[in-house]
């Protein structure tokens, strides 16, 4: 295998595994967020159960 060959692999299994973690965060920034808009509405909405 030549250099190039070598460096051609390298930048396509590194391009690769950055979409992979890419996707990875995306999917785990979405849920995070919608897990932090349920547990926001359900604070409001018994917000007046709450007793000091």
């Amino acid at each position: 295998m030549s250099q190039l060959e070598k460096a051609y692999q390298t930048m396509r299994n590194t391009g690769a595994g950055s979409i992979a973690v890419g996707i990875i965060i995306l999917v785990t920034g979405v849920t995070v967020g919608i897990i932090s808009i349920v547990n926001g509405a359900l604070l409001l909405k018994h917000k007046s159960d709450i007793e000091f």
